[in-house]
């Protein structure tokens, strides 16, 4: 018996051990400090969605490093790696798993994780450290300059890498390989071994330029994307309502208690939504750190923006178009599923529209993945080793891995790394939540008294702890 497979012991142990992880631990956690912080923020996510599109066209302030990186520039790189395998294949997989009702699920939490990516990057801005170039920081910063905690530090720094920097990238390179079988009927190992190839080539050199070319590829795949699946729904504007309330009565719907279904909606309903739109799991603020504003809340609105624009525009154009096309009761999962909705609706070409589009998104990931790793390898040690061996790992083994590995394994794996990571980083920010209520109110009171740009110094609250750098 392969043991990758989806019947494989080790499947089998591992789907296990996650579907615990999740049932009886984070979905609580998760939920619990979304819940939290909306009431003790006053639903920052939702009342000021307003001030939150008006600081994605404020320019950067000039000063600090040389390399000044804007809101909206963070904004758009905190997308790109968001948008991706989540919003088309960890869609289906929601659907297919979980039924249609999981789709209301994924936009609850995204609605509360509002709220939750908000204070991880304000945080995030607020321990931020002065770096070559431009400015660093993220969860292992705010947790070994703020709480002072620096083994907890390093162990969220080991368990970045090994989430996104190793069974991600099996995720992705799963995602992909299934992807061009479906289309092209290609050989699925044969296409692994070539992302790894590349992949490698990418990690030992290169990164940078291949990096500029997706920054322009994705977007325009994303939008193109994102057109198509609007084009597809006016298509069927009037299956819109019946999509509704096929979402809304499966969430909450009788048959899902009576058959014993009601956890698996909610359970994959939340897990895929959080691997979209990562609000809590504590990778988005590397990005939100490294923004030249003149104050922390401004970074915080801004992603806490992207949750929404993760989860409410692009997952639901998938989920949309897979309800519409009605095959989601065909036994086909992940990305699978969202080739034969979208050629449902306009024919084989759709197959492979998605095909070339998940390749970029997902393609891209891998190489945003591997920066994450890197980043914090280099948070952990400089000896150049480290660096090696984790390159091979990333670009090589876990890229193959992925290839010849089930979905259901790739997906189990990614879940379980993703459960401890969000945990570590929820243990983190809970604590230091107060310092983000507190600079929530500091730039409501600049903005009550008439100030349009609120800026902040690090004097204006003098009860604030730990080793703050960047606002003296």
């Amino acid at each position: 018996m392969d043991i990758f497979a989806s019947d494989g012991w080790l499947t089998m142990a591992i789907t296990s051990v996650n579907d615990f992880v999740w049932t009886y631990i984070l979905i609580i956690l998760l939920v619990g400090c979304g819940l939290y912080f909306t009431w003790r923020t006053r639903f920052v996510q939702l009342r000021m969605v307003g001030e939150m599109v008006r600081l994605i066209a404020e320019p950067s302030v000039k000063t600090g490093p040389k390399k000044h990186i804007s809101a909206f520039q963070a904004f758009a790189v905190s997308v790109a790696t968001r948008v991706g395998t989540g919003n088309l294949a960890g869609v289906a997989t929601a659907i297919a798993m979980g039924g249609p009702g999981a789709v209301f699920w994924m936009w609850m939490i995204a609605l509360i994780g509002g709220a939750t990516a908000f204070i991880e990057s304000t945080l995030a801005q607020l321990y931020k450290r002065h770096g070559d170039d431009s400015y660093k920081g993220g969860p292992a910063y705010y947790i070994k300059y703020g709480l002072g905690r620096k083994w907890m530090a390093a162990l969220f720094a080991v368990l970045i890498t090994l989430t996104f920097g190793l069974s991600y990238n099996s995720v992705q390179s799963n995602t992909i390989c299934s992807a061009m079988h479906q289309a092209f009927g290609w050989n699925e190992i044969v296409v692994g071994a070539i992302i790894s190839v590349v992949s490698l080539v990418i990690a030992f050199g290169g990164i940078q330029r291949i990096a500029r070319v997706s920054a322009v590829i994705v977007p325009l795949m994303a939008v193109g994307y994102f057109i198509l699946a609007l084009v597809i729904v006016l298509m069927n504007y009037q299956l819109v309502p019946h999509v509704f309330k096929v979402i809304i009565t499966e969430a909450f719907g009788l048959g899902q208690f009576t058959g014993g279904l009601l956890g698996m909606t909610v359970m994959y309903g939340i897990k895929r939504g959080l691997f979209s739109n990562e609000a809590g799991e504590g990778s988005a603020p590397n990005v939100a750190a490294t923004a030249s504003v003149s104050h922390p809340v401004k970074q915080g609105l801004v992603q806490a923006l992207g949750v929404f624009t993760d989860t409410f525009l692009v997952c639901s154009c998938t989920a949309f178009i897979i309800l519409i096309s009605g095959v989601y009761s065909s036994g086909a999962n992940g990305i699978a599923l969202t080739q034969e909705a979208m050629q449902s609706q306009i024919g084989h070409w759709g197959k492979v529209f998605i095909a070339i589009a998940i390749f970029f998104f997902a393609f891209s990931s891998i190489i945003g993945n591997y920066y994450y790793g890197e980043t914090n390898i280099q948070f952990l040690t400089r000896k150049r080793w480290a660096l090696v061996v984790f390159r091979l790992f990333s670009g090589g083994v876990m890229v193959m891995l992925g290839a010849l590995a089930s979905l259901n394994f790739v997906w189990s794996l990614g879940d379980i790394c993703m459960a401890m990571l969000t945990a570590c980083n929820l243990a983190a920010i809970i604590p230091l939540s107060k310092y983000a209520f507190k600079l929530l109110k500091n730039y409501q009171d600049q903005k009550r008294n008439g100030i349009a740009s609120p800026t902040f110094k690090r004097d204006m609250l003098p009860d604030l702890k730990g080793d703050i750098q960047c606002w003296d």
